[in-house]
């Protein structure tokens, strides 16, 4: 690398402060059965953190169908709050109008464990699941997809600020992750491709 002139892009890591509070176990539906039958049966979402140069820490929640391995609702903002992915949630539902009975895993994180976010479940006749106590793999597929995103765009950049680090992840979800990016799960189609495929079979 010395020789070729090139050297590893670092990031700083993100450590997030622990809680003081005991983690209340909550029941994991899912129990890591990542297979469907159809879309909109089962989706996963999470949050992960993306850094700025003048605006620090921000941070992109997103919520992925696991038929489709389509991110179907995201949001990016500057504070980890509630309603952060309340939007994101709002943003999935809006785009793909799912029927009663669909379940919605996370982790036990206390946006997602909040009395808001499971009246905003209970209102769209949502059913929530959550992973265990220090277990990611219960989540595997939506912590893959942020590593993918890390790997493939953020890592191999720096933004400057929230709005540059916004449009730039707003290109890689819609204009690449969703419609360009082929996989190998699912028939080494798109996730756009492989939803407009099952809706017309339906």
């Amino acid at each position: 690398m010395k020789k070729a002139g090139i050297r590893s892009n670092i990031t700083k890591k993100y450590r997030p402060t622990s809680s003081q509070k005991p983690v209340e176990e909550r029941e994991n539906l899912l129990a890591q059965d990542f297979t469907t039958e159809t879309i909109n049966e089962k989706w996963v979402a999470d949050i992960t953190y993306i850094h700025t140069l003048r605006d620090g820490w921000c941070y992109l929640a997103s919520v992925l169908d696991l038929h489709t391995k389509k991110i179907v609702g995201y949001k990016f903002g500057r504070k980890m709050t509630v309603d952060l992915i309340l939007d994101a949630l709002d943003n999935a539902v809006q785009a793909q109008k799912p029927a009663p009975g669909l379940i919605v895993h996370t982790d036990l994180g206390s946006q997602y464990t909040s009395v808001d976010a499971q009246e905003q479940l209970k209102k769209y006749e949502m059913i929530p699941s959550f992973s265990r106590k220090g277990c990611p793999y219960d989540n595997a597929c939506i912590e893959s997809f942020h590593a993918t995103l890390k790997k493939e765009e953020v890592y191999r950049t720096r933004y400057d600020c929230f709005e540059t680090a916004r449009v730039a992840l707003f290109k890689y979800i819609e204009g690449w992750y969703n419609r360009k990016r082929i996989h190998g799960s699912i028939g080494y189609l798109t996730p756009d491709a492989y939803e407009k495929m099952c809706r017309a079979a339906a």
